[in-house]
């Protein structure tokens, strides 16, 4: 265990974090180097632990400085830690895909798939395919034609180096003609079965009595099938496996099936299409594809692939499952999400309640947290539920030192302080970067602060109006005690934010539950750009969306 490089990660934490190491993220960050660590994790927190005290107790120029010693230990582990991931097999000619279905955007969870093929295929200088996995889907879960545009400015958002682009729906005769072969191999037939006897024989290991119909016959109710002379539900084409493998729904799976919906992009002109393991099996080869990273919840998927294969005497490619990223307390579902836009509950897909990169992007998460959060769950076929605050933490990191500082005061109450003549107060932009600049306010006698804190003003007890005054409540009177920091931090229980009475601009702020909360913002603010992020001080990070008429309309990005 390398106690130096230890030292490098908790210090180079504590420096993005303004001096505090967190150990929950040096560990995770030194697993994704060592995953031997893990073997040996208790004694390894042990000693995460005392070098993050040890880290935490010195000055952040203290930390900058003994981080200049030995940040090239980081740089030795340059390749795994700019991935956080496991060498793969086979490399040398890497070609990896990705192949979202396009019933809408992707969301927090499925980019976890995209991230980690990019980064592959960024590491090891192979090729890197999005292929739109838009064959004609169930009835329950369709295609949405605005989908392919969202899926691609959340790919290109992303930072994601795509080398080609396919559409399966552009492939048909390709399936078709592979299919054939099937056909005239006697792998594959055409079967007449209702779906639910389907289903008994397939739970019983019982062959139908299509299953032994001759080749030529096969033949001829294959080109019926694509002459369009039958009916949904009324054929589909199987194929051949045994009716005793140990998992039913793999027995004599369905390869091809008709539906007459109209497809966004070929409209009518094919009625029938492959079920996804088909064509990603006969695309997988075609393209060239050396290695899949896929969820876990896909695996019998990559069987039947391998089957296919194996019929054609094709290579297989390296297969990696990958366990599913859950965040704590938040549902992630595409197809719920479209249901609540196509209903218009949602705003759209940037609505913040559907979590798709759209809608994180609307709120001022950078791409950089999201593939760094997402990087973390790393390729361990363990489904993983994180909390939201570890995206939040790799957000804040990115924009913390980017961002101005404004009061803000939600459902604002005003006060009257007595026996004070007003003053002007110079605020820092940002309090860690003096060079950024100044604020200015001028304030007379009258504050406007957040009715929560004014509904907990006791009498006698000592306030601050944040680097303004002190103040005590006295018979429902408030009464100016002095000006200095000390005097207030001898005696104080409140530090509040606040705003003049007068000059205030009117701010509404969308949440991540769509809530919107309002009240007033300083006039510094308003020079502020559109998606431009700040921090209103004490409370949460916003970005700027809109101005109308001295009116700021922001959406809430995290505390």
């Amino acid at each position: 265990m390398n106690k130096d490089l230890i030292y490098a990660l908790a210090l180079e934490n504590a420096i993005k974090f303004n001096g505090r190491a967190s150990q929950s993220s040096v560990t995770g960050i030194l697993i994704s180097i060592s995953p031997s660590i893990k073997s040996n994790i208790k004694e390894a927190s042990k000693l995460i632990a005392k070098i993050i005290e040890e880290v935490n107790s010195m000055s952040l120029q203290e930390q900058k400085e003994k981080y200049e010693k030995l940040k090239h230990l980081i740089h030795h582990e340059e390749k795994q830690l700019r991935i956080g991931l496991p060498e793969l097999k086979n490399a040398e000619n890497l070609t990896v895909r990705f192949a979202p279905f396009p019933s809408g955007p992707l969301h927090i969870g499925n980019a976890k798939q995209l991230v980690l093929n990019d980064e592959y295929s960024k590491t090891y200088n192979g090729k890197f395919l999005l292929v739109f996995d838009d064959t004609i889907g169930s009835e329950e879960k369709t295609i949405s034609k605005e989908a392919y545009s969202l899926i691609l400015d959340g790919v290109k958002w992303l930072d994601v180096k795509i080398d080609s682009t396919y559409y399966k729906s552009d492939r048909l005769e390709i399936y078709y003609k592979y299919a054939l072969e099937l056909v005239k191999e006697n792998k594959a037939y055409v079967c007449f079965c209702r779906p639910e006897e389907l289903r008994k024989n397939r739970e019983k290991g019982l062959e139908c009595s299509h299953r032994n119909y001759s080749i030529k016959e096969n033949l001829e109710f294959w080109n019926q099938l694509l002459k369009k002379k039958f009916k949904p539900s009324q054929a589909t084409l199987r194929i051949k496996t045994s009716m005793q493998h140990k998992n039913p729904a793999f027995r004599d799976r369905v390869l091809f099936r008709i539906s007459k919906r109209s497809h966004p992009r070929t409209k009518n002109k094919y009625t029938i299409w492959p079920l996804l393991e088909f064509s990603w099996a006969i695309d997988d080869h075609l393209l060239g594809v050396s290695h899949i990273i896929r969820g876990k919840d896909l695996m019998m998927e990559s069987e039947m692939e391998q089957f296919i294969w194996n019929i054609f005497n094709w290579a297989n490619p390296e297969i990696i499952h990958t366990g599913l990223v859950n965040i704590k307390g938040i549902k992630l579902s595409k197809s719920k999400s479209k249901e609540e836009v196509q209903s218009g509950f949602y705003k759209g897909w940037d609505d913040p309640r559907t979590w798709s990169l759209q809608s994180l992007r609307k709120r001022g998460i950078k791409p950089k947290a999201i593939r760094n959060f997402l990087l973390k769950s790393g390729l361990s076929k363990n489904d993983v539920t994180v909390p939201i605050e570890d995206l939040y933490a790799e957000n804040r990191a990115l924009i913390e030192k980017e961002s101005n500082r404004y009061f803000f005061v939600q459902d604002p109450k005003l006060i009257k302080i007595q026996n004070f003549k007003g003053r002007d107060v110079s605020l820092n932009l940002h309090p860690d970067i003096p060079e950024r600049g100044k604020r200015k306010l001028k304030v007379k006698n009258s504050f406007y602060i957040n009715k929560k804190d004014f509904d907990v003003l006791r009498e006698k007890e000592l306030y601050r109006l944040m680097d303004c005054l002190n103040f005590t409540k006295q018979k429902n009177k408030f009464m100016f005690h002095s000006l200095d920091y000390e005097s207030y931090k001898e005696k104080g229980s409140r530090i509040m934010h606040w705003l003049p009475e007068q000059g205030n601009l009117k701010a509404s702020v969308i949440m991540d539950n769509y809530n919107i909360i309002n009240g007033l913002l300083e006039k510094n603010a308003s020079k502020m750009k559109i998606n431009e992020i700040c921090q209103f001080e004490r409370t949460f990070f916003a970005k700027l969306d809109k101005k109308t008429n001295n009116v700021l309309l922001f959406y809430f990005t995290h505390k």
